[in-house]
């Protein structure tokens, strides 16, 4: 290899890995730096790798293109087909991802980066604690903490990938000093951002994934896991034991657990009604009052009914449900091939991770997120690109 090749494969490997890392604080510049990363690989001619989810992939964006055609506005669903412009970290990342440190080093800055965007979270939540009045609770469910990010979903599920992340590097990694004390830093402060977020679908997808990874570590830690539950509950930062309980005990409107059961059973009308092609990409929000079922009282419950509140119904009533089955078989080719590669903290990070976007998506549609689903896809991508066998050596 000569050193002008040598020169290009370097920047295109620098432009991939800062625009994975760069996604938890700018998704502007993270995108930048993808587009930076793919003009690269196509000056060099190569060598290209896509991980293997290329066919499902493609379906789906096929089928999405299709639904875009038949929608009675097409225009208004160009975004989603621009979109598409975020799955080629798979490609950037594939293609420029080598060794199992080049990996070590992306999830060493997430912890970096993910520990910074905790601690702006923690003094953006100082600053709402002394600002709003008497009844915290209230006034803080519409204005939560966000982070670097633009809203608190996002936030809470940036924020869970590099909880995972961290927690199975410091388990399987063999860390270093400095490095067991960084992503201790990154558990201890994502996972106090996680708290304070009041995002009860991330909590949910968070202890299931954390409790897989205690298991696969050592099963009787998970026996610690109800105990840090109870310490949370009993030292109550912020007041989340409210805002656990509004699961089954609500504050009316404001925990909007109504609201999701409207957005769900309209989502299900709209997929009886459009099996096939859904009712066109960007469109469930425009089309919402069409199709909620007639029991349901009017004026509806608080809320945002621009999209549907879950990933599945999503897709299926805005593409039709040969979309959602297609995007479905990439996900299930991802954890059948990771389930059956040696364990090592990367593999496990990655399948605790895609469980946690996978289980918190039945409550919000976080793949909708450019920020999120570009975290998650590089995660994929770098999780198929390092060798199983090197893997296992840690």
């Amino acid at each position: 290899m000569d050193s002008r090749q040598g020169n290009l494969d370097q920047a295109a490997f620098w432009c991939a890995f800062s625009s994975a890392a760069a996604t938890l604080v700018s998704i502007a510049a993270s995108q930048i730096l993808l587009g930076a990363a793919l003009a690269l690989l196509i000056w060099k001619r190569g060598p290209w790798r896509f991980p293997p989810i290329l066919l499902p992939l493609s379906l789906f964006a096929g089928l999405t293109i299709v639904s875009l055609l038949f929608s009675d506005d097409p225009r208004a669903g160009l975004p989603q087909v621009k979109k598409f412009f975020v799955y080629l970290i798979l490609l950037a990342a594939a293609s420029t991802f080598r060794r199992l440190r080049e990996a070590r080093w992306l999830a060493l800055a997430w912890f970096s980066l993910g520990t910074l965007e905790a601690l702006r979270s923690l003094w953006q939540f100082a600053s709402k604690w002394m600002a709003v009045g008497p009844d915290f609770y209230r006034e803080y469910v519409g204005q939560r903490i966000t982070g670097f990010m633009s809203h608190w979903m996002t936030f809470s599920e940036l924020m869970m990938v590099v909880f995972l992340t961290a927690v199975a590097f410091l388990f399987w990694a063999r860390p270093r000093r400095w490095e067991r004390w960084l992503a201790g830093a990154a558990i201890v402060l994502t996972g106090l951002a996680i708290v304070l977020a009041y995002t009860r679908g991330v909590w949910i997808a968070t202890g299931i994934a954390l409790a897989w990874l205690l298991w696969s570590w050592n099963r009787w830690s998970v026996a610690a896991l109800p105990v840090a539950l109870g310490a949370v509950l009993v030292i109550n930062p912020g007041d989340a034991r409210e805002r656990a309980l509004s699961l089954v005990r609500p504050h009316g409107e404001l925990d909007s657990n109504q609201h999701r059961i409207v957005t769900w059973r309209t989502g299900l009308e709209m997929v009886k009604a459009h099996p096939w092609l859904g009712v066109g990409p960007e469109r469930v929000g425009a089309k919402f009052s069409e199709y909620v079922p007639a029991d349901i009282p009017r004026p509806l419950p608080e809320g945002w009914y621009g999209h549907l509140h879950n990933n599945y119904l999503q897709y299926a009533a805005e593409r039709g449900i040969p979309a959602l089955l297609a995007l479905l078989w990439a996900i299930g080719r991802i954890l059948r091939d990771w389930i059956k590669t040696p364990p090592s903290w990367l593999r496990n990070a990655g399948l605790a991770a895609l469980g946690g976007i996978l289980i918190s998506g039945f409550s919000e549609v976080n793949l909708g997120d450019s920020e999120v689903l570009l975290l998650t896809l590089a995660l994929i991508a770098v999780v198929y690109c390092c060798p199983a066998e090197a893997q296992a050596a840690g």
